[in-house]
């Protein structure tokens, strides 16, 4: 029973940055760990990172690693997903995901609650 909205995709090239954010409604956003997945065409949706409840623990796919970030700001309900060094694999549909079962392994956990979807284009 949470709605997530996210907002900041857009049309960037290769190498620049984007920040996205999902804002959920109602006051329980702190009992939710979080995650954002992407979709590309012809592609099967996947992870791409997750946060815990508090923030202090953080799960990224490999190919994300080292370029993208995840955070929370709970006093705003709203996570972010900080994405530099773009490429144009990167391009997809990029949802935010919430579930308030679990807080650990957040990488391979299934998700109750999602977003519509904001896109990311990234050209060469």
């Amino acid at each position: 029973q949470v709605q997530l909205v996210e907002s900041g995709g857009g049309l960037v090239q290769a190498g620049d940055s984007l920040r996205l954010s999902c804002a959920a409604s109602g006051r329980t956003f702190s009992s939710y760990s979080m995650g954002w997945f992407r979709q590309a065409p012809g592609k099967e949706r996947e992870f791409v990172a997750a946060i815990n409840r508090r923030g202090v623990n953080t799960y990224g796919a490999d190919s994300v690693k080292g370029r993208f970030t995840i955070s929370r700001d709970n006093a705003k309900n709203t996570v972010y997903l900080q994405m530099n060094s773009l490429k144009p694999e990167d391009t997809a549909v990029y949802y935010c995901a919430a579930t308030e079962k679990w807080d650990y392994g957040l990488g391979s956990k299934p998700y109750d609650y999602w977003g519509q979807g904001t896109q990311v284009t990234v050209s060469s």
